[in-house]
């Protein structure tokens, strides 16, 4: 049989997983990260992520750290202005608006937004060349076996993996989590999110524009321009049927449809890419800790595509859990010690729990069919807008400070 000794074993080879190998071998720690299939980097290619995901400044810094950063960077869009667009008036056309700017409180910008298939090839050319890392591809986790010195997780193919810990980044049906007997909280809004590329003749002057009006937000995120065309990535969530009858229109009907929804902010849209889905739910995991393995990302939480949360709330979790295992290994301490995961689970469930709460809450308040809660939201927008010392707290919470 196949054996390897190791630091520490990650399980999911998506973003969360690949970044945090590259975080742990930076920080001196080998490395291994399982992965079923191998990771797809060309936006031509059958399977890519035509998604885009929008990180925050804190997520920056820790990419920085890891010597990532430069290899984002020339491909990043930044984010200077997120802007709520209130549209649930009678007849559908924007009657609110309020910019959350990142000069207010004294930043550049809130983040950068860069395509998910984009990072997946930058991470992995990264990890070519780090000694400490690897991953394994072609193979699945399909034993956790927890031990008083190590964790042995034993994969598909029969190989076997030692390491002092093991991170769980297998996503929201977590192997691991399931194998330690940890519960999660589930809960779906019966809704579908619709992701695609497009471009429109306005420039989007580095906005994010979300837009508010019944079965969830609208979503404009800037891309880099195209041959000198603007671009943007959309995130178009919706109830249910709604979504099944804008799947079943062909690109014409749909481009109406999504430039009704879009209520002109940027001009008549066409679409720039193919367009995919999947189901909207929240999930919680009831702790972040277990024998030898710590759970990130969506093993541990899932929220809806709002304020840009999801992965950078991934990053938060790797980060703290890299700070514990760096001060543990420098004092000559156990990196899978039950009191360092205690304290992982510590620094990040409370956290967590209050961003799952609410992005649900303006998740549902975005759904909103009556005109008596549009208007209510509406005005929500307003007070919270025109109260300058809560929107200056408002922005630093969602950046992450």
């Amino acid at each position: 049989m196949d054996r390897t000794q190791t630091d520490i074993v990650i399980a999911g080879g998506g973003i969360a997983g690949l970044t945090a190998t590259a975080i742990f071998a930076a920080a001196g720690f080998r490395t291994i990260c399982v992965e079923p299939s191998a990771p797809v980097t060309t936006a031509g290619a059958e399977g890519a992520d035509l998604r885009s995901t929008a990180f925050l400044e804190p997520a920056i810094a820790l990419f920085d750290e890891a010597g990532l950063w430069d290899r984002f960077a020339p491909h990043a869009t930044d984010l200077r202005v997120m802007r709520l667009a209130d549209a649930g008036g009678a007849e559908p056309g924007i009657r609110e608006v309020a910019d959350f700017d990142a000069a207010e409180i004294g930043q550049a910008r809130f983040g950068v937004n860069l395509p998910n298939w984009l990072i997946r090839r930058e991470i992995l050319a990264h990890l070519e060349a780090q000694p400490l890392a690897t991953l394994l591809t072609g193979a699945k986790v399909a034993r956790y076996t927890p031990r008083t010195r190590e964790a042995i997780v034993t994969l598909s193919d029969g190989r076997q993996i030692r390491a002092a810990l093991a991170l769980a980044a297998d996503g929201r049906d977590s192997f691991l989590r399931q194998a330690v007997g940890i519960e999660a909280r589930r809960w779906d809004y019966g809704q579908r999110a619709m992701v695609f590329a497009v471009s429109h003749p306005l420039p989007h002057q580095n906005v994010s524009t979300e837009i508010h009006r019944t079965g969830g937000p609208f979503t404009l995120v800037p891309l880099p321009d195209q041959d000198g065309v603007p671009h943007s990535a959309v995130v178009w969530m919706e109830t249910g049927p709604e979504a099944a009858r804008l799947a079943a229109l062909d690109d014409a009907g749909f481009e109406a449809a999504l430039n009704e929804r879009s209520c002109g902010v940027l001009g008549p849209l066409a679409l720039a890419s193919r367009r995919v889905s999947w189901p909207i739910i929240s999930q919680i995991a009831a702790r972040l800790d277990g024998p030898r393995l710590a759970l990130v990302a969506e093993a541990a939480h899932v929220i809806p595509p709002i304020g840009a949360q999801g992965l950078n709330m991934s990053l938060a979790d790797i980060r703290a859990l890299r700070d514990l295992c760096v001060a543990a290994r420098d004092r000559g301490a156990d990196i899978g010690a039950p009191d360092l995961l205690a304290r992982y689970n510590r620094a990040r469930h409370a956290d967590i729990a209050a961003r799952v709460t609410g992005v649900d809450v303006l998740n549902r308040a975005a759904m909103a069919e009556a005109q008596g809660l549009r208007d209510l939201r509406r005005a929500g927008l307003r007070a919270l807008y025109g109260a300058v010392p809560v929107r200056r707290v408002a922005m630093r919470a969602g950046l992450g400070a």
